[in-house]
């Protein structure tokens, strides 16, 4: 059995394969053959030991070839070479799929399947498989492609037959046996002229549809199309369509431009053009009148005037248009006005004169003087009129300088003269040159800017520049220039000066001279001190702070530094150094010192540090040192006496003899000792004294007073010298400054 496409869809219900929508026509046929025809129970006679078999191959081929040409025959062919156990009779299902869609199924005991195409057309060309499927083995072809050569002859119809200039022809080009993505091209052929082509790509559908505007000259329209496709690799175009002819007609006919006179126009002369036209229909129909791209005039009328007086400038070409929708169409006409006289000329006495002088203007006009004339001043807001004569003498000022020009009038014709330039001068007052910043000074190693001004005078200004007698620059301003100078040098004692001048007859005015300071910056900052280093308390201390190069006058500032910056001093000298006394020196003044020095450079130079320590007065250091050994000398004594005293209290009276007699040996010799090193102060009458004492008291001692040991010794005291001291301190110094002495 064999079958249609439309046949198949109608035995596979959607419950036959499962009720799955989404499943391949493949899928569904080979589940509704096995459930139809191919699967046999168990216990039936069909599925015994005699009814083996296997597939080998399944073939698939096209008749006459793989090639067919458009319109002929073609069939395919699907073989299945099966190998069996016994010579059975088996029953085939056969489906043969296109691009994946099914196009033809049958039901055989046949080992072959043939699909008849009896007229092949382009829409056949694909990828043809075959599926086999027998007792619930399948068994598919290699896909095989087949080209369907050549396309059907497309269809071209038109909207209409015939039309009008302006309007435009809707064509519709269609393939009806083909299937899309499609190309179309559209051509408007006209004779003696090449055919205007259009191209529409189809991808859903396998017609197209396009406009073409007929134009003016459009007369008898022929049109066609034809298509195309892409198939392995290559396109492939289809014949021609069918020729349409398209009628059309003119709305309106090509415009009519005369103009009168039609010759010998000379300017005076009023001339009148016309142009007009035959309509169809009057609606949505106007003419123009146009020069070069200017409209002068429009009508919605077949005929359109336009008259005017001729001047040199209407010379030229004029071109009527009509319009009437889409359509138009155009009529030129080339128009020539003769010169009735030529433009005035404008002469001055002067261009460039001083004020309060005369000046003259002339107006004429060559070979030709019967005319009207007046002389007129340019302005911005509109031309101011001095005189209605050929001439005009005036005594000028500065206001008057402008553009003058003549005007000459003759039948009506007025022509303008170029403009002449008139410039009135004012003398240039004496210049005034000054430095920018202010102040005539620069600073060594800084630009120095000028200013040459003149508060009156008339511009251009040429400005001159020199530096002693050297000329350095020229400007020309308005009011005022400037310059530079960056060659500053520290002895340069050369003046600098300006002059001003302009076209006035007086000449240049000369500015006073300018002499400018320059200004050293410090250069070197240096502290000492006298003494350096070290300083005793309560003495006086002098710092010295100088600088090695800058212009007076100059700042000096001197500063402590400990945990903060102190200024303990600032000055200003016109000198390179300056001197500080601290009267009394503390110990809170030690620390480190340093000077800042600066002038009108604004730069401010500090100096290296330098360290001063604050020590203790030599006098002072004497009165310690006496206090320190009358101490030592007191304990020596008291511990001398406490061990004669215990020595005594060991022997009895005998510890008292010679405790005597050893305090009279320590007296003589003392008192016959000669003095070393200074006076000495003798103890001996302190010491008998404190013998006696010593004796009464242990004779009269008690329990008590036993407990009570005090010792006694001798002191010798060095008497100090203070005029011998302050000499060896005498010779001070000042250290730590270049400049010391």
């Amino acid at each position: 059995m064999g079958g249609s496409v439309s046949q198949i869809r109608t035995a596979l219900p959607a419950d036959s394969y499962g009720g799955d929508p989404e499943s391949t026509w493949q899928e569904r046929l080979t589940f509704w053959f096995i459930m139809t025809f191919e699967v046999p129970s168990r216990g039936s006679g069909l599925y015994t030991q005699e009814g083996v078999f296997t597939f080998n191959t399944v073939e698939i081929k096209v008749q006459p070839s793989v090639k067919v040409k458009n319109g002929a025959p073609m069939s395919i062919v699907c073989r299945a070479d099966i190998s069996k156990n016994t010579d059975f009779q088996l029953k085939h299902n056969f489906t043969i799929f296109k691009d994946g869609k099914l196009v033809f199924m049958t039901v055989t005991d046949k080992e072959d399947a043939k699909y008849e195409i009896p007229v092949a057309r382009s829409s056949d060309t694909g990828e043809y498989e075959c599926t086999v499927v027998a007792r619930g083995k399948t068994k598919s072809s290699n896909a095989l492609h087949v080209w369907v050569k050549g396309m059907t002859k497309p269809i071209l119809t038109a909207e209409k037959d015939e039309v009008l200039e302006g309007e435009v022809v809707k064509l519709r080009c269609e393939l009806p046996e083909e299937v899309p993505p499609l190309h179309f091209f559209f051509r408007k052929i006209k004779t003696n002229s090449t055919p205007k082509e259009k191209r529409v790509f189809e991808p859903y559908r396998n017609f197209s549809e396009v406009e073409f505007s007929v134009e003016e000259a459009d007369n008898i329209l022929q049109f066609d199309c034809f298509g195309r496709r892409f198939v392995q690799l290559e396109f492939e175009d289809s014949e021609h369509s069918n020729t349409t002819l398209v009628t059309v007609k003119e709305p309106f006919i090509k415009p009519t431009l005369n103009v009168k006179p039609s010759s010998n126009i000379t300017e005076g002369d009023r001339i009148q053009f016309e142009c007009s036209t035959v309509v169809a229909r009057m609606r949505d129909i106007e003419i123009l009148l146009q020069k070069n791209k200017t409209i002068l005039k429009s009508v919605q009328d077949e005929v359109l005037k336009y008259s005017t007086v001729a001047t040199l400038e209407d010379s030229g070409e004029y071109l009527c248009k009509v319009e009437q929708g889409r359509a138009s169409k155009t009529t030129k006409l080339n128009v020539v006005v003769s010169e009735l006289f030529p433009k005035p000329t404008l002469a001055a006495s002067m261009s460039n004169l001083d004020e309060n002088k005369e000046l003259t203007l002339s107006c004429s006009i060559s070979g030709f003087r019967k005319a009207n004339f007046s002389i007129l001043r340019k302005n911005s807001n509109g031309d101011i009129l001095l005189k209605n004569s050929r001439n005009l003498t005036m005594r000028v000022n500065v206001n008057d300088t402008g553009s003058y020009t003549c005007k000459a009038e003759v039948k009506g014709i007025v022509k303008e003269s170029k403009p002449v330039r008139i410039n009135v001068y004012a003398p240039v007052s004496k210049p005034t040159l000054s430095v920018v910043s202010g102040l005539p000074e620069v600073v060594l190693g800084k630009p120095l800017w000028l200013i040459c001004r003149s508060a009156m005078g008339t511009p251009p200004i040429i400005f001159t520049f020199y530096k002693g007698n050297e000329v350095k620059k020229r400007v020309t301003n308005d009011t005022y220039a400037m310059f530079l100078d960056e060659n500053i040098r520290q002895n340069d004692k050369r003046g600098y000066k300006c002059d001003a001048r302009n076209n006035h007859s007086s000449g240049m005015k000369t500015s006073n001279i300018l002499n400018v300071t320059v200004i050293v910056p410090i250069r070197d900052a240096s502290l000492g001190s006298i003494p350096y280093g070290e300083v005793e308390d309560g003495s006086e201390t002098a710092f010295l702070c100088s600088v090695k190069e800058g212009s007076w006058p100059i700042h000096f500032r001197l500063f402590r530094k400990t945990d903060r910056e102190v200024l303990l001093f600032e000055q200003i000298e016109n000198a390179d150094r300056v001197m500080w006394h601290k009267k009394a020196m503390k110990r809170q003044d030690t620390g480190t010192y340093f000077c800042m020095a600066s002038n009108r450079a604004n730069v401010d130079v500090k100096s290296h540090p330098i360290t001063i320590s604050v020590i203790l007065a030599t006098w002072k250091k004497g009165v310690i040192a006496a206090f320190a050994l009358i101490l030592i000398v007191g304990a020596v004594t008291l511990a001398l006496y406490w061990f004669l005293r215990k020595k005594k209290k060991a022997k009895g009276p005998s510890l008292e003899m010679s405790g005597s007699a050893l305090a009279t040996n320590l007296t003589s010799e003392k008192l016959t000792r000669q003095p070393n090193d200074g006076d000495y102060y003798s103890g001996s009458g302190y010491i008998e004294d404190n013998e006696n004492h010593v004796k009464s008291a242990d004779e009269n001692k008690g329990p008590d007073l036993e407990s009570e040991e005090v010792e006694y010794t001798e002191v010798e005291v060095s008497t100090l010298d203070p005029h011998r001291d302050s000499v060896e301190n005498r010779h001070s110094r000042i250290q730590g400054h270049p400049d010391a002495t």
